[in-house]
């Protein structure tokens, strides 16, 4: 592995870092702050969704861009030559 491999490879997980925290902030505090008037104009199961999404939306996302992240990182190591 060359220092220029592992450069470009520290770059792009940096790249997938910040797209997936920039989807959990929108969601988290987006949906459940900012939007939360207009989203509450929406029911789900007799719950309010800006309401939904602070309380548990917000988690289900996280939870979900978890799997995304490992997804991304093993394409990455393979790509990079990092896979077991």
């Amino acid at each position: 592995m060359t220092k220029q491999n592992a450069k470009a490879y520290w770059k792009e997980n940096l790249r997938y870092v910040l797209i997936l925290l920039t989807i959990w902030f929108l969601v988290s505090y987006g949906a459940g702050i900012i939007f939360k008037d207009a989203l509450n104009t929406i029911r789900i199961g007799g719950f309010k969704l800006g309401f939904w999404f602070a309380q548990q939306g917000s988690i289900y996302v996280f939870v979900i861009l978890i799997f995304v992240y490992v997804r991304l990182m093993n394409k990455l190591d393979k790509k990079y030559g990092y896979d077991e």
